[in-house]
């Protein structure tokens, strides 16, 4: 990544825009990704003024978010030590530090770099390990309100290891 910032101005649109390529058939995981996605964008476009408060949005529904999708592997033997976990744990990390260069020494650049970079990350993520996840939590029949497996025959013998996709192993 070079030291140059990004040009940030009204009329910019946001790096990603909700499509019917993120969607995977999956209502409520895809509408916690429509509800990154403008939460992300609503980041991108804020001003100077309320950027570190739309950040603090973003942050918060992604800690949700993230704690809602490693709470759904465990309840169906996607190990929670597995690397869709541990990427969770290193965006939420990322971003923290982010709010706090922010925050302390107004490095709004920053902010506004990693809102950006989100934006290029999230649709690999999604279309590979939560798409894998979906698939997953289809075949049990996961019901996420109430974390019941209605199919528990096709729980895997053991944790899935990995992200659970072709993506890594």
């Amino acid at each position: 990544m070079t030291t140059e910032t990004l040009d940030f101005t009204a009329a910019r649109a946001p790096t990603l825009a909700w499509s019917d390529a993120l969607g995977l058939e999956l209502d409520f995981m895809d509408d916690t990704h429509r509800e990154f996605v403008d939460l992300l964008g609503a980041t991108e476009m804020a001003q100077d003024d309320e950027l570190l408060d739309r950040f603090v949005d973003l942050i918060a529904h992604t800690e949700e978010h993230f704690g809602s999708e490693d709470r759904w592997m465990a309840d169906t033997h996607f190990s929670s030590s597995n690397c869709h976990s541990m990427q969770h744990n290193v965006i939420l990390q990322v971003m923290r530090e982010g709010l706090k260069r922010g925050k302390e020494q107004g490095d709004l650049a920053l902010v506004r770099q990693m809102a950006h970079e989100l934006g290029l990350w999230f649709p690999q993520h999604a279309q590979t390990m939560d798409a894998a996840l979906a698939l997953h939590l289809r075949g049990v029949g996961y019901d996420e309100a109430t974390g019941v497996v209605s199919k528990p025959e096709g729980l895997p013998q053991g944790e899935i290891h990995g992200c659970g996709g072709s993506s890594c192993s």
